[in-house]
């Protein structure tokens, strides 16, 4: 029996309300993995070559890329519940126009591979509001020692949505075709936005599941006065912002090696079928979704025992250099059951990270965690413009050892830029 009054024991409406970041998480990476997927039919069917499917999928990066601050900037001024809403909405009515691309009208100025690269940066901008937002929302709802977990479980959604999409869209495309598999994910998204804007609110003091003592747990999330100043000089005077922008460009730059071209990797080079490819190419991302959520749990254990700058490099730069190490070893062995093994535990060590990266916006300016995190991910996903096509391009030109050994070289000394981070000091 609880000895505790009802009313005296917090409810756990942010629990839910992570639950279902968690969800428009997953469908984020399942609208931006399965085209890595379907390629395999896209390019002989529509007549692409490898380096023009890897310009597709930078379309989609540069697009990320350049609205990240914007989309943080919104959820710091209008909340995560809007902006998240119209957001999933946006690039799941894109996601299914992926599918018909080839025949939309613009095909007549720009040409097939044009038409994609349109729907596909499109799609980009959409999303851009989605992990900047996300982090909003935690730093809302969470008190200080949940963030790393908070953002951790929610940003381990990529893992999820990642390792289901190769099966799904593979067993989807070989049945029905690759275009039904963009349909069936436009159609979900919608789904969960307007789930989303059913239940969620911005501030927990605004939602009608969250009594009293929930409120008090979470303590700072109660501020509802939005952020209309961006203080661009202190900023730009915290060398901690630049050095975390250095990390986190080469993580991104690693981390779409994965999403982009993993799947026909282990096809193409390693010689599975399209089918066992498919279910291989999900390892990777289950180590994500293990290792994101455990990352952040640690460097809030960390942060509380020995202190924020402390409990985030700990994690950041142990997580960063062992996965240097893993892919390297993956990259060089020759037996491929034991390169899946050893490239899929770079994976999970790179999202390690995770946690401790974006908990450090909050931790240097909780106000403006939305935009904070958004610069941060601008600088993920200018390395993942560039990893897409420069990837297969090295793997031409000195093979896929040398072009994943590059990856590992960046992801080492992001690693060693955590030397240089300390978010708990905050902005200058």
């Amino acid at each position: 029996m609880n000895r505790f009054p009802p009313e005296q024991v917090p409810t756990r409406t942010r629990w839910v309300i992570l639950s279902l970041l968690l969800l428009i998480s997953i469908i984020t990476y399942i609208d931006r993995v399965n085209i890595s997927v379907t390629a395999r039919q896209m390019m002989p069917a529509l007549g692409l070559t490898e380096i023009e499917m890897g310009q597709i999928f930078s379309a989609f990066v540069f697009g990320y890329a350049l609205f990240q601050i914007p989309g943080g900037w919104l959820g710091d001024r209008w909340g995560p519940r809007r902006i998240l809403t119209l957001a999933v909405i946006w690039w799941s009515i894109f996601t299914a126009l992926t599918a018909v691309a080839p025949t939309l009208p613009v095909i007549n100025m720009i040409g097939i591979m044009g038409s994609l690269m349109l729907v596909r940066f499109l799609i980009g901008v959409g999303e851009s509001a989605a992990l900047p937002n996300f982090n909003r929302a935690v730093a809302n709802w969470h008190p200080p020692q949940e963030r790393g977990l908070g953002i951790g479980i929610t940003i381990g959604g990529i893992g999820i949505g990642s390792a289901i999409t190769p099966p799904i869209t593979a067993w989807i495309m070989v049945n029905y075709g690759w275009q039904t598999a963009f349909y069936a994910a436009g159609a979900l998204g919608i789904v969960i936005a307007l789930l989303w804007f059913w239940y969620s609110t911005d501030h927990p003091q605004d939602h009608p599941h969250v009594n009293t003592e929930e409120a008090q747990l979470i303590g700072g999330g109660l501020s509802t006065s939005p952020s209309l100043h961006i203080p661009w000089k202190s900023i730009l005077h915290t060398p901690t912002v630049w050095w975390i922008i250095v990390s986190y460009t080469c993580l991104g730059y690693v981390a779409y090696i994965y999403m982009s071209w993993f799947y026909l990797y282990l096809v193409n080079v390693r010689g599975f079928d399209v089918l066992r490819g498919a279910v291989f190419a999900s390892a990777p991302f289950i180590a994500m979704a293990i290792f994101c959520p455990l990352g952040g749990w640690v460097t809030d254990k960390l942060a509380q025992r020995g202190g924020v700058n402390w409990g985030r490099a700990s994690v950041g730069a142990s997580g960063m250099i062992l996965a240097a190490l893993f892919i390297v070893i993956g990259a060089n062995v020759e037996f491929p059951a034991l390169a899946i093994g050893m490239l899929s535990l770079g994976a999970g060590w790179l999202y390690f990270t995770v946690g401790a990266f974006w908990s450090s916006t909050t931790d240097l300016s909780k106000a403006h965690a939305g935009t904070l995190s958004g610069i941060m991910n601008t600088g993920a996903n200018l390395g993942g413009t560039l990893s897409p096509t420069l990837t297969p391009w090295l793997a031409h030109e000195i093979g896929w050892t040398g072009s994943l050994g590059t990856a590992a070289l960046i992801a080492f000394l992001g690693g060693l830029c955590w030397m240089f981070i300390r978010p708990g000091d905050g902005l200058k």
